[in-house]
């Protein structure tokens, strides 16, 4: 059996993170990037040196025909995968009055529309293989509670979190479960430029997520000791927004 998990957008950040954390835990990976292919590549050397099979898969998460063309490629190469982790994403925040027509249709087409692109593909093979697989869904705190300045990012991450459940209760009779990760603050780059102190003082923790710590339920959701949970949110966030 298929024990290949892609993840998208996993040349960095959380997705770097989830790759090597459940390449360690013995799954072969398809890494995906479209632009950071030379960040990509060093990710397939630290996966390679685990012992880990490992590809890299180049397209753009919102173009539905590249995304359709290049995993159906791949499924026919290399097989159904065993699980998919849908973590790319972009933001591009602005207060929703000077929030351009550009900035909602990119976020939107690329975290939502990327649900779709991505996982469409790959649903019916899945099934037809009988695979009992695990879908990993990446929302985000913003779409459990909003955020100023975050209209855009909000509305795809509550979108993902509907497509999630509503996914989950059409596979669950297929034995493939699907569930959704919605992390609060962790210490990417995508934070190094915000106010870190005055955030611990929002968070009950008082401190900032790690990497590790999404990774780590992210690879307990794609075990068999997860066989029984699907259609859950779960939130990686030191306690903001209970």
């Amino acid at each position: 059996m298929s024990n290949t998990v892609l993840i998208t957008g996993s040349s960095r950040g959380i997705g770097k993170e989830i790759a090597l954390y459940l390449a360690k835990n013995g799954y072969d990976i398809a890494l995906h990037c479209n632009n950071c292919i030379e960040a990509a590549n060093e990710c397939m050397k630290q996966i390679e040196a685990l012992g880990r099979s490992v590809r890299i898969l180049r397209f753009d998460i919102s173009n539905r025909e590249q995304c359709r063309e290049v995993i159906e490629k791949d499924i026919e190469q290399n097989g159904v995968y065993y699980g998919v982790v849908l973590n790319a994403g972009i933001a591009k925040d602005n207060v929703f009055p000077a929030m351009d027509d550009g900035q909602w249709d990119d976020v939107i087409n690329v975290n939502l529309g990327g649900f779709y692109n991505v996982l469409k593909p790959i649903v019916m093979p899945m099934i037809s293989a009988r695979i009992k697989g695990r879908i990993v869904t990446m929302s985000s705190i913003s779409g459990l509670a909003g955020n100023k300045g975050q209209v855009n990012y909000s509305a795809s991450k509550a979108g993902i979190i509907g497509a999630t459940k509503a996914l989950a209760l059409e596979l669950a009779k297929r034995s493939i479960t699907v569930n959704c990760v919605a992390p609060g603050v962790i210490e990417t780059d995508m934070i190094k430029d915000l106010p870190i102190e005055e955030m611990k003082k929002l968070i009950p923790m008082r401190r900032i997520g790690k990497v590790k710590e999404v990774a780590s339920l992210v690879n307990y959701l794609l075990s068999e000791d997860a066989t029984y949970i699907t259609g859950q949110v779960i939130s990686v966030n030191g306690g903001l927004y209970q």
